[in-house]
């Protein structure tokens, strides 16, 4: 069986696809980039704050679907900039302090709307 989830607390998708989708106690998160749910614009500054935006976004997806943070299993990570990791990683640890999901994390050419960050994940219930 499969479920689309959606939440007015995250960004409305920008093409076709869905926030996430629910299969078996599997959720598939689409990548969410640092849009404001609220005005649909970038955040303002910098990889902080624009990391900070997306694992709110996740966060608020996870929940609509009774998920939440220490369920995510895999997150991928795509960054405009490698050399942005080390301020990346200070604020990924803030959300993920115990026992963090597996990651893979590289640099992407270009990401949507020109943002420096963007992060998909899979969670899984027991």
């Amino acid at each position: 069986m499969r479920e689309v989830v959606y939440t007015k607390a995250a960004p409305e998708p920008i093409g076709p696809y869905s926030q996430a989708v629910k299969a078996g106690n599997l959720l598939f998160v689409s990548g969410q980039i640092p849009l404001d749910p609220k005005t649909g614009d970038v955040v303002k500054g910098g990889i902080r704050e624009q990391t900070r935006q997306v694992l709110e976004n996740i966060k608020a997806v996870l929940e609509a679907a009774g998920y939440g943070l220490s369920d995510v299993a895999m997150a991928f990570v795509f960054l405009a900039d490698l050399s942005l990791f080390g301020q990346f990683n200070e604020v990924y640890a803030e959300y993920f302090r115990e026992k963090p999901p597996a990651r893979v994390t590289v640099q992407a050419a270009g990401l949507p709307r020109g943002v420096l960050v963007e992060i998909a994940v899979i969670a899984v219930k027991q």
